[in-house]
């Protein structure tokens, strides 16, 4: 078994429990909202607070959805033969990062490098937005 065979075989196995992992918590979230019941008599805060809970469910569940999306997405590339490799330069991504991040679709310099860009956009934009509401004031 070559090098990469084995690497690909490996990062296979991750994705799998990963997906696995995230199905199974999905579905017990689905099972306990199903079963849990609305309380009879309940005051304003006791529904409030069981209306922000199903609210943080519901985002939980929509994450764990992305992250099911993501690492289905990861097994494709994986069986096209793409997986592993930035998208942007082209060179492989360390297993230790994708072992962090398995859906991971950039190098660690490229990344790092994207996300410097974003930051200076958003300092751009704040600084502009800033600029605009001190030439409202005059």
């Amino acid at each position: 078994m070559t090098d990469t065979t084995a690497r690909d075989t490996h990062l296979r196995g991750i994705l799998l429990a990963r997906r696995g992992e995230v199905q199974e918590d999905v579905q017990r979230r689905i099972r306990d909202g199903r079963t849990d019941r609305p309380i009879d008599v309940r005051d304003e805060m006791e529904h409030c607070d069981g209306d922000i809970c199903k609210d943080v469910e519901f985002a939980l569940l929509q994450m764990k959805a992305e992250t099911l999306r993501r690492v289905e997405e990861a097994l494709g590339q994986l069986d096209a033969g793409t997986y592993g490799r930035c998208f942007q330069c082209g060179v492989e991504i360390s297993e230790t990062r994708l072992l962090a991040l398995p859906f991971a679709v950039r190098c660690k310099t490229c990344e790092e490098r994207r996300e410097q860009v974003h930051a200076q956009t958003q300092r751009r934009a704040e600084q502009h937005s800033s600029f605009l509401s001190l030439s409202d004031m005059g």
